[in-house]
This record gives C-alpha cells, structure tokens and sequence, in this order.
C-alpha cells in the first residue's frame, strides 16, 4: 500500500494531465488497480517459482522428493492478487479523486 501510495504522490502531473484531457476518475482508478494487482502477482509468481525449487532442491539433499500442491500455489497466487486488490484500493480511489487544475505541475518555477 506504502508503494503504491508514493507512486501516486509522485505521478500527480501524469494523473492530472490524463483527466485534464479527459480520462474519467474511474479510468484512473482502473490504472492503479492493474498497476497494484500486477505488481502484486509478480512478486507472487517469482515467489511461488523460488518456493517449488527450494523444495524440490532441499528434498533433492534429504534424499526424498519434496510433495508439492498445485492447490497450494493456486492458494498463494490468488492470495497476491487479492492483497494487490485491496491494498491497491485506497491509493487508486485517491488517484481518481484528485483535481486536474492543481495536479497539473504547472508553476512558475520553470522560468
């Protein structure tokens, strides 16, 4: 959710310009969303892939095979996305609701 949030806070002049030239509240929502959820499931899947070859090398060293569930890795898997949804909620909901006239980044500073 930390993530996310500061990926927000630093990407207010790309969501201010997107609804300046028209994108809906729910089109920002639905970024932020897919971005938290596909991050989410990455981490999820490069998890699941080390934990099958640690068992599978560390039943390799102990002489007997390691039993693995395919439920289990569906379980994990389902897990980071559902952590992805709902940690990613607040922080889309947030994006959505932000003003484009002062997310803009237009200021002074530049001249």
């Amino acid at each position: 959710m930390n993530i996310m949030l500061v990926s927000v806070t630093e990407r207010t002049r790309e969501i201010g310009i997107r609804m300046a030239v028209g994108a809906r509240p729910r089109d920002i929502l639905g970024q932020f969303l897919i971005e938290s959820v596909l991050l989410s499931l990455m981490g999820g899947v490069i998890g699941a892939v080390l934990g099958v070859a640690s068992a599978r090398w560390v039943g390799g060293l102990m002489g007997s095979p390691a039993v693995l569930s395919p439920a289990a890795v569906l379980a994990a898997l389902g897990f980071a996305f559902t952590v992805g949804l709902f940690f990613g909620g607040y922080p889309a909901w947030r994006a959505s609701q932000m003003a484009p006239s002062s997310r803009c980044g237009t200021s002074d500073s530049a001249n």
